[in-house]
């Protein structure tokens, strides 16, 4: 057994907790194991690496725990707390924040309920529009008080978005249309060139900014009565150092792939209202269809990991309409987010 394995047995274990009565749930995301017990949750990332991260050795774990930490206090001070390390003492038991040899770290955070979980609320159909109305003036807030990071961005860093999900999308043209991926691909490099120009006036404006970076229905809870936004990307520069409105264009695609784009609608017109700055909005369709791609190739890897055909088939079913609706955002059809601005 690795070092990696004993801290996730010592973590899924009650009696390693100071209230051992209480069971512990597991959580599996692309990049960390949440530990759920009692009224608090443990993420520890795993020992592993991607394209965008690599969490492999100890102290890269315990920088992006830190990172993490730091970050997300931004929006959410009352949901992470500290971090912790797990040690093994001199007669080889784990403890936390113990005095020997330290095996691993972890984020420790309040748990909240997970129907709090805005996603879950727009699935049961329990996402209102005072909702949308108070979460495009927490985002405007959060964007107006973000880091201005002029490094990043830009037409530079759209373009690379642009190479990276057609890079990922081709990896799965088994459960995708090659065409419509090729497709996507000359139409957003077209549309970025005639962006350029506006997307590096944005940045020299100071509209690139430490944004959450994964600003997903999933990354949102209303925690005490208020939208708060969780999770933020810790682990990269280049993802989370980026337009504020390509950040929000997550959420607002979101939204509309759950069918909800009267809500959409709402959250942008608020967001609009609450901006520290007056918007040009042109770039939108661009950063919608982005979003849709990167959503894509992410629900097209899930599909091949599960075991059950028909999940698997949903899942795929997911990912192929995504592909279709960021093509549709290129050309102005279905509605595209093209407000007033």
């Amino acid at each position: 057994m690795n070092a990696q394995q004993e801290v996730i047995a010592f973590l899924a274990c009650p009696q390693s907790y100071d209230a051992p009565g209480d069971e512990v749930e597991l959580i599996e995301t692309h990049g960390s194991l949440i530990f759920l017990h009692g009224q608090r949750a443990y993420k520890l990332k795993r020992a592993i690496a991607y394209a965008a991260l690599d969490f492999l050795s100890l102290d890269s774990r315990e920088r992006a725990c830190q990172a993490e930490l730091r970050l997300n206090r931004r929006t959410a001070p009352d949901l992470y707390l500290e971090v912790r390390s797990i040690n093994r003492a001199a007669d080889g038991s784990l403890s936390f924040n113990g005095g020997g040899q330290v095996l691993d770290w972890v984020v420790v955070m309040r748990r909240f309920a997970q129907d709090a979980l805005f996603e879950r609320m727009a699935l049961d159909g329990r996402l209102s529009l005072d909702l949308m109305d108070r979460l495009g003036a927490q985002i405007a807030r959060f964007h107006a008080s973000a880091e201005l990071t002029p490094a990043f961005g830009g037409a530079a860093g759209i373009r690379q978005a642009i190479e990276d999900n057609h890079h990922e999308l081709r990896l799965y043209l088994a459960q995708l249309d090659a065409v419509a991926v090729d497709a996507l691909h000359h139409d957003s490099r077209a549309a970025l060139e005639q962006l350029a120009g506006l997307l590096e006036q944005r940045r020299r404006e100071g509209r690139v900014r430490r944004c959450h970076g994964d600003l997903r229905l999933a990354n949102i809870c209303l925690y005490e009565g208020r939208p708060t936004l969780f999770d933020g990307i810790e682990f990269s520069e280049q993802i989370a150092c980026i337009d504020v409105l390509y950040d929000l264009a997550f959420v607002l695609m979101d939204l509309r792939q759950h069918g909800l784009p009267g809500h959409a609608d709402r959250l942008l017109q608020r967001y609009l209202e609450h901006s520290a700055l007056a918007e040009d909005c042109r770039p939108l369709p661009l950063f919608l269809s982005l979003r849709a791609a990167t959503r894509c190739f992410t629900l097209a890897s899930g599909a091949l990991r599960l075991s059950e055909p028909q999940a698997r088939a949903e899942k795929t079913a997911q990912a192929q309409a995504l592909l279709n609706q960021a093509n549709v955002y290129l050309h102005g059809d279905g509605q595209a987010l093209t407000p007033r601005g």
